[in-house]
């Protein structure tokens, strides 16, 4: 759909009145800090042009009617006063989740109309789920004058997710679709969800920072997000904190050690590495940043990946070959973004060197029997706002 104009048609035709208003969320990337937001700890992403998009009206008799230009079938219909967690619902369960969390937390939704559409792509990494779920929650937070703000939209997102829908993500992209601002990447402490726009203009640096979706398939919900989490949490418990964000990096070959002597679990060991090791490196690009020297997060990105892949272990084939094949052509660095398993990576790269890269990317993936992926550049655009 690709424009206002046809949703709100939509809409119209759909429910028989016009909406009172459309509203967009983004989809976002990762630039740097991945598993680590559930451990308290940085992430630093960035929101992509794709959006969800929400064209909705205010409803008082308790009836919840959802509909998506994306997915076939008709109306999904629910009664908010019925809502409750883990009962499917398919995608409609995303919006549907805000509204049971907005009414959990006291909020007065009384039910709504709502068409939704959307141009970040799903299961590839860049959050579509919570692009919905934003969009959603703003939409409704404007017509019900509820008066929350953009983070506190976001924790609204991600109860929705962790608790109707089910997935134990942590708040970076809800976060990051709520509140990040065009022209920057969004240094977000997860612990206090404190933030900083740092500015990131990479056509500045002759830069670019390119998306490649591996069109491989995640899904979320089928544990391993959930173990790699308990297995953090493990981790901490056995070192006697709260979360993974008290561990200073300083602190982290001690703590290794004592994880080691106490027979904890290989994985767990491999798991406290990789978080601690990761905001570390989200500190490492802030400061590249805030120095103006943006071509030097390129081995940071990489060194990212690695722990990622060995310590982590959440890449896949596909995302490893984005990686040594970006390399190969002269990019400056690469990883994994998102939970993994599929999804899609970012490469760094000169701006003269783009196509190059991304030429050798899609031959690679030839060579290898994969199906092409989808490569396009990310621009640091604007987190959610109303557009209509």
């Amino acid at each position: 759909m690709t424009d206002n104009a046809e949703l709100v048609t939509a809409f119209t035709e759909l429910y028989g009145a016009a909406p009172e208003g459309v509203w967009a969320a983004p989809g976002r990337v990762n630039l740097i800090g991945e598993y680590t937001d559930f451990n308290d700890g940085f992430v630093m992403p960035l929101a992509l042009p794709h959006t969800a998009r929400a064209a909705v009206a205010r409803r008082t008799d308790g009836e919840l009617r959802l509909h998506s230009t994306d997915v076939p079938g008709g109306v999904v219909r629910l009664r908010v006063e019925e809502l409750a967690p883990h009962q499917g619902h398919g995608w409609a369960a995303y919006p549907a989740g805000v509204v049971w969390a907005l009414r959990e937390a006291g909020h007065p939704v009384t039910g709504a109309d709502i068409q939704l559409t959307s141009t970040v792509p799903t299961g590839a990494g860049l959050s579509s789920s919570a692009a919905l779920e934003v969009v959603t929650a703003l939409a409704l937070n404007d017509l019900f004058e509820l008066g929350l703000s953009a983070a506190e939209l976001a924790v609204m997102g991600q109860r929705a997710e962790n608790e109707f829908v089910g997935v134990p993500c942590g708040v970076m992209d809800q976060m990051a679709s709520a509140c990040c601002t065009e022209g920057h990447a969004l240094y977000l402490d997860t612990r206090d969800l404190g933030q900083r726009q740092v500015p990131f203009d990479l056509a500045a640096h002759g830069l670019r920072l390119l998306v490649v979706d591996t069109q491989v398939k995640h899904a979320l919900g089928d544990g391993a997000y959930a173990e790699r989490r308990a297995g953090c949490e493990a981790g901490a418990a056995a070192l006697g904190l709260r979360t993974l964000r008290e561990l200073p990096y300083e602190g982290l070959g001690e703590a290794l050690d004592t994880l080691a002597a106490l027979g904890v679990d290989e994985s767990v060991v491999r798991y406290v590495r990789h978080v601690v090791s990761d905001n570390e490196r989200v500190e490492q690009v802030i400061a590249l940043l805030d120095a103006g020297d943006v071509r030097a997060a390129g081995p940071v990105l990489d060194a990212g990946h690695v722990s990622l892949r060995d310590d982590l272990r959440v890449s896949c084939q596909e995302l490893d070959l984005v990686v040594s094949a970006a390399g190969a052509a002269g990019a400056l660095g690469a990883r994994m973004t998102g939970g993994g398993f599929g999804g899609s990576a970012i490469v760094l790269v000169d701006e003269a060197q783009a196509d190059t890269v991304a030429k050798s990317v899609l031959e690679a993936f030839a060579s290898a029997g994969y199906a092409a992926p989808r490569i396009f550049p990310a621009v640091p655009s604007a987190g959610a706002r109303r557009i209509g």
